[in-house]
């Protein structure tokens, strides 16, 4: 088979947020207490950290450069993981349903979990960080079912649209932090670019020809349209679909036709796709190179250089640089 078929996946992913929403209402009941000494209390965000809960890494990033002391940032999906396939348990419901504020990236990207937050939304604040960007400038697949590629962080540019956006829900929700939020996200913003700029340089010294991206799926569109790369993925948008025979197959001969030097695996999902694409390659004659780990849905571990948005991107286009200028 090809691929599997979309509607399996939707059905599955139902299914997972149909039993996620039916917790709800046990979560808030066991919050209750805890709201209640906030309402008895009197407690603020001037008095104490907004407690605030993120999907992706590359989230909790911008909300904790934009919020600075004012936050605490709990983010539920960590290195390695994959958010197109991410099922949430009654913990993140029950962190979900205690926090302040729920920021996530929309644009399905984390599957059915939107009618989660839409439910979790009549008692805690959630905020889409991508909801702001003009849809315009998104891409759309065809093969993503009329909806927009979610990835939009890998264009560094329109990822700052989404700091934006959460500097406005946080001053929204906590005025007397105002200047704070401003103050950290224009800083934040005017590191973002700085990176942009870093990315097309680097991008540059490729030659055009040497400028194709080829990974497990397709993460990298919005890089590829931002910094002139060509992207090719075994999956399609989302990794919910499965890379078959005649995929692999189409890739490899596109490899070998081109006489691309690497191919890429992405740290949240498994090699086995790529190794099999290199396999193949390798059974046409010509050898191609395993060019390192990408980022793709989730950043690297907190202490390591792609712990952050910035190193993030800085690894990635340092990766895919060096193992696409071998042997010019």
């Amino acid at each position: 088979m090809i691929r599997t078929e979309r509607r399996t996946w939707h059905m599955k992913s139902l299914a997972v947020s149909i039993s996620l929403i039916l917790l709800v209402p046990l979560v808030f009941n066991s919050c209750s207490k805890e709201s209640e000494r906030k309402a008895v209390t009197g407690d603020s965000p001037a008095t104490e950290t907004i407690n605030v809960v993120t999907t992706i890494g590359m989230i909790s990033d911008i909300v904790a450069n934009v919020g600075g002391d004012r936050v605490t940032v709990t983010g539920l999906m960590g290195p390695g993981v994959d958010p197109h396939l991410y099922k949430a348990s009654e913990g993140d419901v029950s962190r979900m349903a205690s926090a302040d504020i729920i920021f996530y990236n929309g644009l399905h990207l984390e599957g059915k979990m939107a009618e989660v937050f839409e439910k979790l939304g009549q008692r805690v604040k959630t905020a889409a960080v991508t909801e702001s960007i003009d849809r315009s400038i998104l891409l759309a697949p065809p093969e993503f079912e009329g909806a927009f590629d979610p990835h939009v962080w890998f264009d560094v540019s329109l990822w700052s649209q989404a700091a934006v956006r959460v500097r406005d829900v946080m001053i929204e929700f906590d005025e007397a932090g105002t200047d704070t939020y401003e103050d950290n996200a224009r800083r934040y913003i005017s590191d973002l670019s700085d990176l942009h700029e870093y990315v097309k340089e680097r991008a540059a010294t490729l030659p055009e020809n040497r400028r194709v991206i080829v990974t497990a799926h397709d993460a990298f569109n919005y890089f590829g349209r931002a910094y002139g790369f060509e992207v090719r993925g075994l999956q399609g948008i989302s990794t919910a679909s499965e890379a078959g025979t005649a995929d692999v197959k189409a890739l490899a001969e596109f490899i070998v036709e081109r006489e691309i030097p690497a191919v890429f695996v992405e740290t949240s999902v498994p090699p086995r796709y790529i190794e099999a694409l290199q396999a193949a390659v390798e059974a046409r004659g010509f050898d191609v190179e395993i060019g390192g780990n990408l980022y793709s849905d989730a950043m690297g571990n907190p202490n390591s250089e792609a712990g952050t948005y910035i190193g993030m991107v800085r690894s990635n286009v340092h990766t895919i640089v060096n193992a696409l200028s071998k042997n010019e």
